[in-house]
């Protein structure tokens, strides 16, 4: 007997949830104990956020759901026809198209994001603005339906560009890490690629949206932000100036410097 399509997508829902939530757990140790011995590369240097850790994790696991929930909706209408017919994936169109998803997420993310800030949608934002110092569990800290509409991407974008699902599937899973760096509140990526000219972002530009508020609305580039005037005025100031001192990544345990010790918020 064959599986419906509502069966079918009703467990992939629930794999790529469960999926997501044992890779959050696994990502954010593996993260959290680099982190543990670069100390100095810790962006906001003596703020700290983690009475707030256990709480986060509870919303995260929500939050994952929604997050999920887009795609499948997605997969699921061009499997029933409803949305465009998906074009043939095949390994010489990956990269543009992939290329061309990211841009058109980052797009979508940057003007929800702006809404999101919105005095009338901004409620519904605030939860993830608690972590004004981001770690790497803070990620999915969010209300469920502010997740769902940043995520809601997927769901709509089959009705205008068609997609193949691998290209749909394979972004959701590039943010689904992309996120996580985004916010783990140290900074591993600061080069000239990070910086002006080029729109390719580092951990610090998503940091800044947390403890400025006003600026970086961007997520994968900081295209709009530039041409919006978003961007934060001392963003590539800081990328050079973390690209020019950073003490070398290590992986063995040393002191914390009494400047970047945590005082918890």
């Amino acid at each position: 007997m064959a599986m419906s399509d509502e069966l079918f997508y009703s467990l992939f829902l629930l794999g790529f949830y469960a999926a997501s939530v044992v890779t959050y757990f696994a990502f954010g140790f593996a993260v959290t104990f680099v982190n543990d011995r670069n100390p100095e590369r810790k962006i906001q240097k003596g703020r700290g956020s983690g009475k707030r850790r256990n709480a986060e994790i509870r919303q995260s696991l929500a939050s994952m759901f929604s997050a999920c929930l887009p795609l499948t909706i997605g997969l699921y209408v061009q499997e029933k026809g409803w949305a465009l017919t998906p074009w043939d994936f095949n390994w010489w169109t990956a990269l543009p198209l992939f290329l061309l998803i990211m841009f058109l997420y980052d797009t979508w993310f940057y003007f929800m994001h702006r809404l999101l800030h919105t005095k009338w949608l901004y409620p519904l934002h605030a939860l993830h603005h608690k972590s004004l110092a981001p770690t790497v569990w803070s990620t999915y800290s969010e209300d469920v339906l502010d997740n769902f509409l940043l995520q809601g991407f997927t769901a709509v974008i089959v009705f205008v560009v068609p997609f193949p699902p691998a290209i749909l599937i394979g972004q959701r899973v590039f943010e689904h890490f992309n996120g996580m760096f985004g916010h783990c509140g140290f900074e591993y990526f600061a080069s000239s690629t990070a910086r002006y000219p080029s729109p390719m972002l580092c951990t610090t530009f998503h940091d800044q949206h947390h403890s400025g508020f006003r600026y970086n609305y961007g997520n994968y580039f900081s295209f709009w932000d530039r041409v919006l005037g978003t961007v934060s005025p001392d963003y590539d100031q800081r990328v050079k100036k973390t690209e020019e001192e950073a003490p070398p990544l290590t992986f063995r345990q040393t002191a914390v410097p009494p400047e970047a010790r945590e005082k918890s918020v």
